[in-house]
């Protein structure tokens, strides 16, 4: 019997990503998608910020770009019911954070069930929140990376679909894991947001799975040691 094409794969997978700085990550995005034969494809790029340089890569790439400044909305659900209104004018069959320094809403992240990742420099659930290397050199840990998950209302808490390990060295500094994290985020989120745009990567009661395959709770890990 043959195999079921699905039908995301020869649409393709519109991806709206939401962003607020430098947008290293995007760029690494857009790099690995510029192929026509990519099945995602950036449909915009949404910031809370309007002088995030993440929206300067997305104009020189040709992707849509739209600010939507958080000060201007009083408290964090009528920001995020603008921000669900303006991501679904571009029907994305997926968003992806990438430096959006927002805590989202329940009702936001309801409303993406399923079809919304984050990367996070730490091996979750190890370090979540804020200033990751620092906390990992301070434990004296001798293992640090990246981790791409699912978004559930927990935060940095929802099913991880793949991490990146590297090696602490004695000399690191915040400085220098940083650099070393940051390149591997930029292999394995592309990846990722292809696994998802292919049809093989899928948020399911139990968890997050792959190729039909329930993923263990560290996600596929790809050791860069």
């Amino acid at each position: 019997m043959p195999d079921v094409v699905k039908p995301d794969m020869p649409q393709g997978c519109d991806v709206v990503v939401l962003l607020s700085g430098t947008g290293g990550n995007l760029q690494a995005m857009i790099d690995s998608f510029k192929d026509n034969s990519s099945p995602a494809r950036i449909r915009a790029v949404i910031s809370n910020r309007a002088d995030a340089y993440g929206l300067e890569r997305a104009r020189n790439a040709g992707i849509e770009t739209r600010v939507l400044d958080h000060t201007a909305y009083e408290g964090r659900e009528a920001f995020d019911t603008a921000l669900i209104e303006l991501i679904d004018t571009f029907a994305p069959k997926l968003v992806v954070l990438a430096g959006f320094m927002r805590i989202l809403t329940p009702g936001f992240v309801r409303h993406y069930h399923g079809r919304l990742l984050n990367i996070h420099p730490s091996l979750l659930p190890l370090y979540k929140g804020l200033h990751t290397h620092q906390r990992v050199l301070e434990a004296g840990d001798t293992l640090h990376g990246c981790s791409v998950h699912f978004v559930t209302e927990e935060l940095d808490g929802g099913p991880l679909v793949v991490q990146a390990v590297i090696s602490v060295e004695l000399h690191d500094t915040p400085a220098t894991l940083a650099q070393r994290v940051h390149t591997q985020e930029h292999l394995i989120y592309p990846l990722a947001i292809r696994w998802f745009a292919e049809g093989r990567l899928a948020l399911i009661e139990q968890g997050a799975s792959l190729n039909g395959q329930l993923l263990g709770p560290s996600g596929h890990v790809i050791q860069a040691t």
